[in-house]
């Protein structure tokens, strides 16, 4: 098991090991984060390849998450619950970030935000939160719930409310994000 994958596993109840892997493939989250992975690292159009891609499509459509194996996403992955999740494919996400339902990140085509977020390490995004545009979220950053997110987030913030305010404060991802490989 690689690297990413060990960090992923161990996100959820800081499971190790082979029954651990075992006992996490019955988590919706894990069971997508693994074939996402296992697609994004298999060589193109060889048999395996294929085979890990169509059960993504598979669980894409069980699970409602539309999240490509071309997304740059970092070790640590930690998808929390069912629930539509809409992740543009040219977005990057760093590691340890939480994602739960609802979350959509996604491009802006015009103006001056135009382009597609970057989100950095340790990261949790609440339900129904949307992050659009070309934009920054810092490190150690908290999106609450129905947060809509179009402007540049710096490091160890809270993001509440829409149109968003930020709270600058020490920690805020401290008891939210557990369970991380450095």
């Amino acid at each position: 098991m690689n690297k990413f994958l060990k960090a992923d596993l161990y996100r959820y109840e800081g499971k190790k090991g082979i029954k651990g892997f075992m006992q996490a493939l019955f988590i919706p989250g894990f069971r997508y984060t693994y074939l996402l992975r296992k697609s994004a690292n298999s060589t193109k159009f060889s048999f395996l390849h294929i085979f890990y891609w169509l059960l993504l499509k598979r669980y894409s459509f069980k699970y409602g998450f539309q999240i490509s194996a071309n997304t740059r996403i970092g070790y640590g992955l930690y998808i929390g619950h069912f629930g539509t999740i809409i992740i543009n494919p040219k977005a990057i996400l760093g590691n340890n970030c939480n994602i739960t339902a609802g979350v959509t990140i996604g491009q802006t085509n015009r103006g001056a935000k135009k382009g597609v977020p970057v989100i950095g390490n340790k990261v949790w995004i609440g339900v129904n939160a949307t992050i659009v545009g070309g934009i920054t979220i810092g490190d150690n950053v908290l999106i609450a719930p129905n947060a809509y997110v179009n402007f540049d987030i710096p490091h160890d913030s809270l993001v509440i409310g829409n149109p968003a305010k930020i709270i600058s404060m020490e920690n805020p991802t401290d008891k939210y994000i557990d369970f991380t490989l450095s």
